[in-house]
């Protein structure tokens, strides 16, 4: 390329750049999300967690929770219990029942984790263990919380009626409709 060329390439160049808007703005009108701003403060990762359950996006929620606990470490009884009731809303009983029992552990004073802890053995079927639970729950509230109250009382209700030694046994018949269709009904 020759001298002449090259200049007259450059100039076309320095013109256009002149005429542009330029500059590291981002246009309002554009669909693309904004770029981080690496000063800011950092936002905290349980709020976000949080604000992500109250929205139902139970993996996101997780996700942010996880970010918490690299923040503030695996041990602390808030993760734990956040980890927890995320777990619960997903229906992860076993993971749940896990991380809320550590919560507690950490911090034995949170009826709300005590609550969530008794919902999970509820869930499960422990309904002893809920009682007492739920018992321990409303009694660190205070019988505040309506709540509370009324899981303690779906828990005892179902533990009365909980009946030993007496087999339910029940015959099914499968019966044929049509020609591929099937119902199962009681056998009498």
């Amino acid at each position: 390329m020759s001298l002449s060329r090259t200049a007259g390439l450059l100039a076309v160049i320095l013109v256009s750049a002149a005429c542009s808007q330029g500059g590291f703005e981002r246009d309002r009108n554009s669909p693309y999300a904004p770029q981080v701003n690496r000063r800011a403060e950092p936002v905290d990762q349980l709020l976000v967690g949080h604000r992500l359950l109250a929205a139902k996006e139970y993996e996101l929620a997780i996700s942010a929770f996880n970010r918490a606990a690299l923040e503030r470490g695996i041990g602390d009884a808030e993760v734990l219990s956040a980890l927890g009731t995320a777990n619960l809303a997903l229906g992860r009983l076993g993971q749940s029942e896990t991380l809320l029992r550590r919560a507690v552990k950490k911090e034995e004073s949170w009826p709300e984790v005590w609550n969530n802890l008794g919902v999970v053995l509820m869930e499960r079927g422990k309904h002893a263990e809920a009682a007492q639970v739920f018992r321990r729950a409303y009694a660190l509230d205070d019988g505040q919380s309506d709540s509370i109250r009324d899981n303690l009382r779906l828990a005892l209700a179902k533990l009365d009626n909980i009946q030993y030694g007496i087999e339910q046994q029940q015959d099914y018949k499968l019966v044929r409709r049509g020609s591929s269709d099937y119902l199962i009904r009681t056998a009498l």
